[in-house]
C-alpha cells in the first residue's frame, strides 16, 4: 500500500500519473510482475509461453542465462511449474529482446527460501554479465544491503534515496516500519 507496485506501473505507463517519466530514447524495458496467477490446466508450455515474446534462437539464450537447460523443462505446462521454476520462465519473458532496464517486482514472492536466493543471484549476474540496469521493489533489507547500489524509500511518498548502507539508518526504517525498527547487521562467514 505505499505504492511501489504502482509507481513501477507508472513508470511503464500503464497507470495515469502526475509528472513526467522521460525514458533515454529507443530504451527497451523487461517487467517481472510481483504475481502471475496461470490456470493449472492451461495448455501452454513454457516453451510455447515463451515463444509468444521472441524466436526460437532468442527463447533459448534467454533459458540458458536463467538456468532451464533441460528440453523436457521446455515442455513442461505452465500451470504445473512450482513457485521458483514459474518465476524463471518469467525472467526470462523479461530478457527476451535484451532489454536495457528490467523492472522486477517482488521478484521472490511466493517462492522458498532456496529459491529466493537463486534468483537474487541470477538477477546480480544478469546485472553484471549483461550490463542491465535493473529496479527492485523488495522488502528483504539483507538483499538490498547486497545488491542494491542505490534505494528509495516509500510509504504513500518518497522518504529516503541514497546508499543502503547510508541511507538505510535508524531513522529512516523509524518512516519506514514504525519507532520499533532497529538496524542490526549480521556478517555471515
Amino acid at each position: 500500500g505505499a505504492g511501489k507496485s504502482v509507481l513501477f506501473r507508472a513508470l511503464l505507463g500503464l497507470v495515469p500519473h502526475q509528472g513526467e517519466i522521460i525514458w533515454k530514447k529507443g530504451v527497451k524495458i523487461g517487467y517481472v510482475p510481483q504475481r502471475l496467477s496461470v490456470d493449472r490446466g492451461l495448455p501452454v508450455s513454457m516453451y510455447e509461453f515463451l515463444r509468444f515474446q521472441g524466436g526460437d534462437e532468442e527463447v533459448r539464450e534467454a533459458c540458458s542465462l536463467v538456468g532451464i537447460r533441460d528440453n523436457a523443462m521446455l515442455q513442461k505446462s505452465l500451470g504445473v511449474l512450482s513457485g521458483g521454476e514459474l518465476q524463471r520462465v518469467l525472467v526470462a519473458w523479461a530478457i527476451i529482446g535484451s532489454p536495457d532496464v528490467l523492472l522486477f517486482d517482488e521478484p521472490v514472492a511466493g517462492i522458498d527460501i532456496g529459491g529466493e536466493e537463486t534468483i537474487y543471484k541470477l538477477l546480480f549476474r544478469l546485472h553484471e554479465e549483461q550490463g542491465l540496469t535493473i529496479l527492485l521493489i523488495s522488502h528483504d533489507l539483507d538483499i538490498v544491503y547486497r545488491y542494491a547500489d542505490l534505494v528509495l524509500c516509500l510509504n504513500r511518498e518518497a522518504l529516503c534515496f541514497g546508499k543502503p548502507a547510508e541511507t538505510l539508518d535508524s531513522a529512516s526504517l523509524a518512516k519506514l516500519y514504525g519507532e520499533a525498527a532497529l538496524v542490526h547487521h549480521h556478517h555471515k562467514t
